[in-house]
């Protein structure tokens, strides 16, 4: 008989936020503030949101911890930084119907021993899919908690074979002017295509780090990454990047989209960290999606004891 263990960061299955509230369309929040939307933005965000149907996802359901809010899929699917569409973050629900989820394959190489190819309903299929709610904080000051559905990425990283070279793993977004219309702007756009992310090869096979199919029990919304997205619950919310196409295992660190913009203010860790102020603005607290007051933010977001001891000898104001 197996018995399992629950983990810290677990939260409870009952306080996932029922899709049918949302479905019957009360009491809409504004986000970011306790105040009522109008009615015309709320129809007008489901429009966008409900224009692409969902197919449901086949996955456990585990049970995690408790004390945690959380947000609805209205929240969670209508307040998004995804600037392969737009800056403004109510835009990309209504733009991302462009993207095409299907088919789609990742691209594995580098420092591996099986380079491979994994097709998306390879994924959905054969992978053991389960729920995990996250706490999702944005370097912005801006939070939400999400109960994702997918796979964890040492799963997948585990069946290529990382030789001993392996010390990074460098992530790519999909690169299509047709998919994405903000990179038909070339040198205009917002910024350099295609979007890069990387971990630290300890980060990636880190039990947290997760590979997202999905949300709320269905396949993930074109707007928050879909068909497949990295969700790295203690680092700010930019790294978790979005609508992969290519992981590669490297030797040497790689150059993150956000470090190659501003290296004095983004750099390759970004570990939330409420001591580390960013150069224009504090960490130290944060709003939750629908909420008026600012609630203290929380050492890597609340998993320090399952992620602090990768930073223990680090100097946390230089490795920032």
């Amino acid at each position: 008989m197996n018995i399992l263990k629950q983990k810290n960061w677990k939260i409870s299955e009952n306080e996932v936020t029922d899709e049918s509230l949302f479905e019957q369309r009360r009491d809409f929040l504004k986000l970011g503030a306790a105040a009522l939307v109008s009615s015309s933005v709320v129809a007008e965000k489901l429009a966008a949101v409900e224009s692409t149907k969902r197919a449901s996802l086949q996955f456990t359901k585990t049970s995690f911890g408790k004390d945690l809010e959380l947000n609805s899929f209205d929240q969670a699917s209508t307040y998004n930084n995804f600037y392969e569409f737009s800056l403004n973050k109510e835009d990309p629900a209504k733009l991302a119907h462009t993207l095409k989820p299907n088919p789609w394959e990742i691209e594995i190489s580098g420092e591996v021993e099986r380079p491979m190819y994994i097709d998306l309903q390879d994924i959905l299929a054969s992978y053991p899919l389960e729920e995990r709610i996250y706490r999702f904080r944005c370097v912005e000051g801006w939070s939400m908690v999400v109960p994702w559905i997918g796979v964890t990425l040492a799963h997948i990283l585990k069946k290529a074979k990382p030789t001993s070279k392996a010390k990074y793993v460098q992530f790519i977004t999909e690169l299509d002017p047709e998919m994405f219309p903000d990179q038909k702007r070339g040198i205009f756009g917002n910024v350099p295509y295609p979007y890069v992310e990387g971990l630290r090869i300890d980060e990636a096979m880190n039990d947290l780090t997760f590979m997202a199919v999905g949300m709320y029990g269905k396949v993930l919304p074109n707007q928050n990454g879909a068909p497949i997205r990295l969700v790295v619950p203690w680092k700010y919310g930019f790294k978790s990047i979005k609508s992969i196409v290519s992981i590669e295992l490297v030797e040497e660190e790689p150059l993150n989209t956000w470090q190659q913009i501003n290296p004095k203010e983004y750099g390759f860790y970004a570990n939330v960290n409420p001591e580390v102020d960013h150069p224009r603005w504090s960490q130290a607290k944060e709003r939750k999606l629908g909420s008026f007051f600012k609630a203290k933010t929380l050492m890597f977001n609340g998993y320090e004891k399952d992620v602090g001891h990768m930073y223990k000898y680090m100097d946390l104001r230089k490795f920032y």
